[in-house]
This record gives structure tokens, C-alpha cells and sequence, in this order.
């Protein structure tokens, strides 16, 4: 009976001895074929490839970002400058507007200076018109001359006639003296008498004229005094327009000082704008080329975020692969836990 139980635990130890080998022999050939296959699976190689191609992407990507930024910022300047164009272009516009302003100011001035020469020719009337009253003035000095000789004349004549009474008076006594001779004192106190007449006669015409001359230079002196008083008050009326002419004169003559320079920093613009019209004009086509390069870009970008997403697809279908790959380790390396307890145990 021990023989039996020592041959029965014999056969029981060799059958537990060769399923353990085999099982070892097993596990050696799964690690060895698992490493192998960690080696030589084309997925590893896949995603190792598409790492690579990531990174390069990624420092693609870098590199097309800068010159993205440095795109954007020549985009920026180029803004920048447009808008100083168009600033320039309201400046010469303000300009154009006070350069007709100027024009209109241009032009009222010369209505002005039409109204000066009707001004200029009214007071040349006005100047003649005083030159006739110096005339008559003249002629009224003339006249009072004339009445001065006319009342010398008279005190003449009143000085003759008494003289001629007291001739008359020693000839009447001459007469009275001489007796003899009265038909001749008669004959001359007759003619005495007619040149006494004639005399008064005389007087009578030139007292007439003389009056009807004062009358008629009382009238002119009084017609010319009136013409001098309303001369003298457009002249009062042209005088105070002369002066106010002046002032507006000079206020304009300010204005043309301001405007010539406005107009010199107006041509001082131009100028300048025509200088800036060919560099507009450059960054114009400059601008025109890089339009279609970000159109470009912009496309490749789109692609490359497309295949970026792709690869994210691969890559999380190999964390997935890679997952499962350490759940079947986390399994092998229980086995192998387990063979080595079972082999402690034996």
C-alpha cells in the first residue's frame, strides 16, 4: 500500500512538473511573440510616423504662424497708411473748399474794387462840383468887389452932384452978378436941367442892374450854399465809406495773406501727396500679391487643420490600441504572478 501511494504521488508530482513546464513554455512563447509583435506591428511603426509627422506639422505650423503675424502687421501698416491717405485725401478737400472760398472772396473784392472806382468817379463829380463852388465863390467876392465900386460910385457921383450944386450956386450968383448975360445962364440951367435928368436917368439904370445882379447873385450864392451843404454831407457820407472800404480793405488784404498761405501749404500737400501716389500705389500691388498667398494660406492652414484632426483620430485609436496592449501586459504579468506562486508552492 506505501508503494502504491509513493508511485501514485510520483505519477501526481511528474504530471504537476510537465503542465508546469508547459505552461512555462507557453508564457516564454507568448512574451517572446508579444515583444515581437510591440516590435514588429505596423500600427507602432504608424504611430511612431504620424509622432513625426505631428512634430513636423507642428514646427510647420510655427513657422507659418510668424509669417502669418508678420503678414498681419505688414496688413496693419498697410491700413495705417490708407487711412493717412484718406486723411490726406479730407485735407485737400478742406483745402479745394478754401480755395473757393478764396475765390469767392477774390471775387467779392473785386465787386469792391468796381464800387471803389464808382466811388472814385463820384467823388471825382464831387470835386468838381466843389471846384464850381470855388468859382462861385470866387464869384461872389467878385460881386461884393462890384458893390464896393458900385457905392464908390455913388459917393462919386454924390460928391459931383454937390460939387455941381455949389457951381451951380457961384454961377447962379455969377448970374445974379452978371445981368448981362441971362439968356446964356438960362440956356445953360436948361441943359444943366437935362443933364440933371439924364443923371438920374442914369443912376436909376445902374441901381436896377445892380439890383437885379444882387438879386440874382443872392439866389446863386443861396442855390450854391445849398449844393455845399449836401456836397459836404456826401462827402461826410463818402469819407465815413472810404473808411470803412479801408477797413474792409485791409481785412481782405489779411484774408489773401492767410489764404496765399494756405495755398502755399496747400501745394506743400499736394506735393507730398503726389510723392506718397507712387508708394500707394506700390503697396497697392504689393498688397494685390499677398491677397492671393493668405488666400493660400488660409487654404493650406484649412488643410492641415483637417489632417491634424485625422491624426488626433489615429492617435486616439492608438492610445486605444495602446490601452488594450497594457491590459493584455496587466493579464501576463498576473500569470505570471500566478506560475510564481504555483511554483512556490510546489
Amino acid at each position: 500500500m506505501s508503494e502504491i501511494k509513493q508511485r501514485r504521488k510520483t505519477n501526481t508530482s511528474a504530471k504537476l512538473n510537465e503542465e508546469q513546464q508547459k505552461l512555462d513554455e507557453q508564457l516564454g512563447a507568448g512574451s517572446t511573440s508579444g515583444l515581437r509583435s510591440l516590435w514588429m506591428d505596423p500600427r507602432t511603426a504608424a504611430s511612431c510616423l504620424s509622432l513625426t509627422v505631428c512634430v513636423g506639422l507642428t514646427w510647420f505650423l510655427f513657422q507659418q504662424s510668424a509669417q502669418l503675424i508678420a503678414v498681419q502687421e505688414k496688413f496693419h501698416l498697410l491700413k495705417e497708411e490708407a487711412v493717412k491717405f484718406q486723411d490726406i485725401e479730407t485735407k485737400i478737400e478742406q483745402m479745394s473748399t478754401k480755395c473757393e472760398k478764396t475765390v469767392r472772396f477774390v471775387e467779392q473784392d473785386l465787386q469792391l474794387m468796381a464800387q471803389m472806382k464808382h466811388l472814385q468817379e463820384e467823388i471825382d463829380s464831387m470835386q468838381t462840383s466843389s471846384k464850381n463852388l470855388t468859382r462861385a465863390q470866387e464869384l461872389q467876392q467878385n460881386l461884393t468887389t462890384l458893390f464896393h465900386a458900385v457905392t464908390m460910385y455913388e459917393k462919386n457921383m454924390a460928391s459931383v452932384t454937390k460939387n455941381f450944386s455949389i457951381k451951380i450956386a457961384s454961377v447962379k450968383t455969377d448970374i445974379r452978378r452978371i445981368s448981362g448975360l441971362e439968356a446964356d445962364v438960362t440956356l445953360l440951367v436948361e441943359s444943366l436941367h437935362t443933364l440933371e435928368h439924364k443923371v438920374d436917368k442914369v443912376e436909376k439904370t445902374t441901381i436896377q442892374s445892380i439890383g437885379n445882379l444882387l438879386t440874382n447873385s443872392i439866389d446863386r450864392t443861396a442855390k450854391l450854399q445849398s449844393s455845399a451843404s449836401e456836397n459836404e454831407r456826401q462827402l461826410m457820407l463818402i469819407k465815413t465809406k472810404l473808411s470803412e472800404l479801408n477797413a474792409a480793405i485791409d481785412r481782405q488784404s489779411n484774408k489773401l495773406l492767410d489764404l496765399e498761405s494756405d495755398r502755399a501749404k496747400v501745394l506743400k500737400t499736394v506735393a507730398f501727396a503726389n510723392d506718397l501716389k507712387p508708394k500707394v500705389y506700390n503697396l497697392k500691388k504689393d498688397f494685390a500679391h499677398l491677397e492671393p498667398m493668405i488666400d493660400e494660406l488660409t487654404l493650406r492652414i484649412g488643410r492641415m487643420v483637417g489632417d491634424l484632426m485625422e491624426r488626433q483620430k489615429e492617435i486616439a485609436y492608438l492610445y486605444k490600441e495602446l490601452s488594450n496592449l497594457t491590459s493584455v501586459q496587466n493579464e501576463v504579468n498576473a500569470m505570471n504572478d500566478e506560475r510564481t506562486q504555483v511554483s512556490d508552492l510546489s
